[in-house]
C-alpha cells in the first residue's frame, strides 16, 4: 500500500483514509492501493510550498541546477523501476516503457537542465536602453496535474523547470497511474531538495485538482489533460485570476500528398497512430490522402493495422498493449461504433477485444476508410488506436479539411516538394507540424492552438511559463 503523502519534505499520512485501488489494465487486477486526498491535504501541501517560496526562489541558480543534476543521476538509476510501474500502471509494454517512456523523463530532465544553464535571468531591454533592465523572477506557489498516459513525460515537463527556475510546487499525478509518480518523489527526496519545495498529493480531478486551482495561495496551475477538464481547472482558477498553463487534446491531421513516399508516409503515420495504444494527444487520427493514391494508402494502412500485435505490457516486442482503464475501454468502443453507424467503411479491427483475449482493456487496431469530416470519429479524440482515413483533391481542400476541427496540436505533411512542405505548414492552424517523419528536436516547444490549450512545454519555452517578467526603470549602470 502507498497510501501517504509527500508533504514537506516527508511522508504523511492522509487527513482522511479514502483508499482506491490501482488496476493493472491487462488483467484488471488491483496491483497497488492509494488513498485519495482532500482539499486538508491540498492546504498541508500548499503551506509547505508557500513557507519554502522565499528561500528557495533566492537560492543561487547554480545550486538549483546541482539539484536537478543529482535528480537526473538518480533517474538513471532507477529508469527501470520507471518503466515497470509505468508498465503495470498504464499498460505500456516494456519496450516502450523502458526507450520511451521512462527515457522520456530522464531526457527531459538533460534538456532543461541544458536550457537552464544557458538561461539569462536578467538583461538589459536593448542596446540603446541599458538603464530599462528586464529581470525574470519565479511566478510562486504552482499546482501541476499530470496525467496517466505519458506519466513520467508530464511530470517531468512541469516539476523541472518550476523547481529549476526557483518555483515551489504541489503535483497531483493521474489517480489511474500515480506509481512512477511516487518513485519520482523518493527520487526528488533523494535528490536532496529543501523541504517543501515539492509536494506530492494524489486525488481525483474534481476534489484535489478543484482545491488546488481555486487556492489562493496558488500563483499558477499547469495542467495536462482532457479539454473538457481544462475547462474546469480554469473555471474554477479564474477567481483568484492566476495563470493557467493547459496542454489538452489533439484530432492531429496526416496529409499525404501523391508526391511523397506514398508506402513509407502511411506505414509511419499508421504506426505513429497505433503507437502507446493510441493514447497520445499528438497521435496522427486523421490521415487525409490525395485521392489519386487514397485506395493505395487505405490498403498499406490495413496491411500496418493487420501486422500490429496485440500483447501483454510485462513482454518485450513492438506490440501495443491494452488501454488504460474500462472507462477509456468503453469509451473507444463507442466511438468505433459510432464510426460504424455513421456510414464510414470499417477496413479492419472493429469493436471487441482481439482474438485471444477475454480479458483486459486490450482493443482491435482499427481503420476507417471514407470518412467525412463531420464524423464523429473525425471529431472527437477517440484516445485509441482508431485510424481515419479522408480523401481530398487539391491542397487547398487538404488544408481546409485539416484545420476544421477544434483543436489544433500537432499535424503532419508528407510531400516530396520542399516549397509544398513549407507552404503547408505555414497554413496549418497547429502548435506543431511534423513534415515526412522528421523527429521533434530537444527543446521544442510543445503545445497547440484552440481547444489543445495554451502555453508551451519544453525548453526554453518552458522554462518561462514558471517565470514573471519584470521591468526596472533607472536601473543604475555602472561608473
Amino acid at each position: 500500500m502507498e497510501t501517504g503523502f509527500y508533504i514537506d519534505g516527508q511522508w504523511v499520512a492522509p487527513s482522511v483514509n479514502r483508499e482506491l485501488e490501482v488496476i493493472n489494465p491487462a488483467d484488471e487486477t488491483a496491483f497497488a492501493v492509494i488513498s485519495l486526498g482532500s482539499e486538508v491535504d491540498v492546504d498541508r501541501a500548499v503551506t509547505a510550498a508557500r513557507a519554502a517560496f522565499p528561500a528557495w526562489s533566492e537560492t543561487p541558480h547554480e545550486e538549483r541546477l546541482a539539484k536537478l543534476e543529482a535528480l537526473a543521476e538518480i533517474y538513471k538509476s532507477r529508469s527501470d523501476e520507471i518503466a515497470e510501474a509505468i508498465s503495470a500502471e498504464m499498460g505500456a509494454p516494456m519496450s516502450l516503457a523502458v526507450n520511451a517512456q521512462a527515457a522520456a523523463g530522464l531526457g527531459h530532465i538533460k534538456a532543461f537542465i541544458r536550457a537552464l544553464k544557458s538561461f539569462k535571468f536578467e538583461h538589459s531591454l536593448r542596446d540603446d536602453a541599458q538603464e530599462e533592465h528586464i529581470i525574470y523572477e519565479p511566478v510562486g506557489i504552482c499546482g501541476l496535474i499530470t496525467p496517466w498516459n505519458w506519466p513520467m513525460n508530464q511530470v517531468t515537463l512541469k516539476v523541472v523547470p518550476a523547481v529549476g527556475v526557483g518555483c515551489t510546487v504541489v503535483l497531483k499525478p493521474s489517480e489511474i497511474a500515480p506509481i512512477s509518480s511516487i518513485l519520482f518523489a523518493e527520487m526528488m527526496d533523494e535528490a536532496g531538495f529543501p523541504a517543501g519545495v515539492f509536494n506530492l498529493v494524489h486525488g481525483d480531478g474534481p476534489t484535489v485538482g478543484g482545491a488546488m486551482s481555486r487556492h489562493p495561495d496558488i500563483d499558477m496551475m499547469s495542467f495536462t489533460g482532457s479539454t473538457r477538464a481544462g475547462i474546469s481547472v480554469t473555471k474554477a482558477a479564474a477567481d483568484t485570476v492566476k495563470r493557467v498553463a493547459l496542454e489538452l487534446g489533439g484530432k492531429g491531421a496526416n496529409i499525404v500528398f501523391s508526391d511523397a513516399d506514398v508506402q513509407k508516409a502511411v506505414r509511419r503515420g499508421s504506426a505513429h497512430c497505433f503507437n502507446n495504444t493510441g493514447q497520445s494527444c499528438n497521435a496522427p487520427t486523421r490521415m487525409l490522402v490525395e485521392r489519386s493514391v487514397y485506395g493505395e494508402a487505405v490498403e498499406i494502412a490495413r496491411e500496418t493495422a493487420e501486422n500490429t500485435a496485440v500483447g501483454m505490457p510485462d513482454q518485450e516486442g513492438r506490440h501495443i498493449g491494452p488501454l488504460v482503464s474500462k472507462s477509456q475501454f468503453d469509451k473507444v468502443q463507442d466511438l468505433i461504433q459510432a464510426g460504424i453507424d455513421e456510414g464510414a467503411r470499417l477496413v479492419i479491427g472493429g469493436v471487441g477485444r482481439p482474438e485471444g483475449f477475454n480479458r483486459g482493456y486490450f482493443v482491435r487496431p482499427t481503420v476507417f476508410a471514407d470518412v467525412q469530416n463531420d464524423m464523429r470519429i473525425a471529431r472527437e479524440e477517440i484516445f485509441g488506436p482508431v485510424l481515419s482515413i479522408l480523401a481530398f483533391d487539391t491542397e487547398e481542400e487538404a488544408i481546409a479539411i485539416s484545420n476544421d476541427t477544434s483543436y489544433g496540436l500537432t499535424d503532419y505533411v508528407q510531400s516530396g516538394d520542399s516549397e509544398r512542405v513549407k507552404r503547408v505548414a505555414r497554413r496549418l492552424r497547429a502548435g506543431m507540424v511534423q513534415a515526412n517523419g522528421a523527429a521533434r528536436a530537444s527543446g521544442s516547444p510543445f503545445g497547440g492552438y484552440k481547444q489543445s490549450g495554451n502555453g508551451r512545454e519544453g525548453g526554453t519555452h518552458g522554462i518561462m511559463e514558471f517565470l514573471e517578467v519584470k521591468a526596472v526603470s533607472g536601473w543604475p549602470m555602472p561608473e
